[in-house]
């Protein structure tokens, strides 16, 4: 219990911009300022963290590059998604481009922000990583899915089946007070799928966003979206792995502290 407790700790600490993007939703959606616009003073607060995050030394630089890649991939997304009419940011806001609000860009970035945090705080290491020219085909194949499946075939369950396929020897290591366990890659894309998923529907009872079924009022965003989430973390994981491949060679095998456990 003792290493759930701790481990569950070492989580909320990597969730820091996150909760922050949380915490400015439910705050502004009861206090309103009249000299700004909602989404604006959220923007504000992300931007204030992001460099607080970095003065205070929580991220490094190279650290801030994949979160803010991840902020514009995320943005262009959001552009596209709205335009589609797939949802849509109600409110009026002075930073506001093509009906999007600027600050959407950092509830992707804070995907990345935790993954950054997480693998540093855990000692992340991977074993059997695939090429990497295959991870950034699916990678690409995966975010561009995100477009096309408004035009051609929707593939996501066909880029599932291929990330089981791709990641099927890859095991991630993590360790938690000294005790080092490892479980598969693709386990670790369903629980951060399904965490994100329900921010989602915190974020959106908060109004960050709205579905077109919510316009008449809050409902449970449906447990398929969370496909949707799953495989988007799966982009923003190789990102970040890929940074850490690039920062270092990865480990063949991990060194075990001092107990290893199956998880």
């Amino acid at each position: 219990m003792k290493q759930f407790w701790d481990f569950g700790m070492e989580q909320a600490k990597s969730c820091i911009f996150p909760v922050v993007i949380f915490l400015s939703l439910a705050i502004t959606k009861v206090i309103h300022l009249s000299f700004i616009p909602r989404y604006d003073l959220i923007l504000i607060i992300c931007l204030f963290t992001q460099v607080l995050m970095v003065v205070t030394k929580r991220e490094t630089w190279d650290e801030v590059k994949v979160i803010c890649v991840f902020h514009f991939i995320g943005l262009a997304l959001e552009l596209y998604k709205t335009h589609m009419g797939s949802w849509a940011y109600p409110e009026e806001a002075w930073t506001k481009i093509s009906g999007v609000p600027l600050y959407s860009g950092f509830m992707y970035a804070s995907v990345a922000s935790y993954m950054c945090q997480a693998w540093r705080r855990f000692d992340i290491t991977l074993v059997n990583w695939p090429s990497t020219w295959l991870v950034c085909v699916l990678s690409a194949g995966i975010y561009f899915n995100f477009y096309t499946d408004h035009f051609i075939y929707d593939f996501r369950w066909v880029l599932k089946v291929a990330t089981l396929v791709i990641f099927y020897r890859t095991v991630v290591y993590f360790t938690v007070n000294d005790r080092t366990y490892k479980m598969p890659v693709s386990l670790s894309f369903v629980l951060i799928g399904f965490f994100i998923w329900v921010a989602e529907n915190i974020a959106t009872f908060f109004s960050a966003w709205q579905y077109p079924n919510q316009e008449q009022g809050w409902h449970l965003v449906g447990i398929g979206k969370m496909s949707s989430w799953l495989l988007l973390v799966i982009v923003s994981f190789m990102i970040v792995a890929t940074l850490k491949h690039v920062k270092g060679k990865m480990k063949q095998a991990p060194k075990l502290k001092t107990e290893k456990t199956s998880f």
